[in-house]
């Protein structure tokens, strides 16, 4: 049996694919071609540019890895488990903040990259785990009223509770850069409710 319908009809039922969330499917594409980047070049473009680590201030590379830190992984499984979180959390972000999410993402790497440096000279520091937990705390923030929602208080409550008790566990996990992405994600999500 066959049916005739109109072409408004088939392109109303159509299945397509949309971009709904460019800023997160960018960061997220950003990300992968830095782990690409870093299996082809044996490592070297993460410690020359998606890494942050205390170096000479006359070095204008310190300043791209204070920001482009958030773009490096160590591995697959590192960069898919923050992937699953920005991509889940982003696209509701980029709806409500649009625009502004990149001022989230970027204030994060910088604030999360120059505390590193100055509390963790000796040590490398990157992924996007920061920003993970600025959109965290962003996403516990947005709402309709004003005033501080439950829902940051106890994510707040138990996101803090778990990162100082991950700090006494002897792991290549930052919890400052946690403790401090997260921060930011609330300290803009007042902001830009208070706008």
């Amino acid at each position: 049996m066959f049916f005739l319908c109109n072409n408004r009809d088939m392109r109303k039922n159509s299945f397509r694919i949309y971009m709904n969330a460019p800023i997160t499917i960018g960061f997220a594409a950003i990300c992968i071609l830095a782990l690409c980047l870093s299996y082809l070049t044996d490592d070297k473009s993460t410690a020359l540019i998606f890494s942050t680590y205390h170096s000479s201030l006359l070095d204008p590379l310190t300043y791209i890895r204070l920001i482009c830190h958030v773009f490096g992984h160590v591995s697959i499984n590192h960069l898919v488990s923050n992937m699953l979180y920005i991509l889940l959390l982003g696209p509701m972000l980029e709806e409500k903040y649009h625009d502004r999410l990149i001022t989230v993402i970027l204030f994060t790497a910088l604030v999360t990259g120059i505390i590193h440096n100055i509390v963790q000279p000796n040590v490398m520091l990157l992924g996007a785990s920061g920003v993970v937990f600025a959109f965290i705390l962003l996403a516990s923030i947005t709402g309709r009223e004003n005033g501080i929602p439950v829902t940051l208080i106890l994510v707040a409550i138990l996101w803090l509770g778990q990162e100082f008790y991950g700090m006494t566990a002897r792991d290549n996990v930052s919890q400052i850069t946690h403790i401090i992405g997260g921060l930011s994600g609330a300290i803009l999500g007042m902001i830009f409710k208070k706008r």
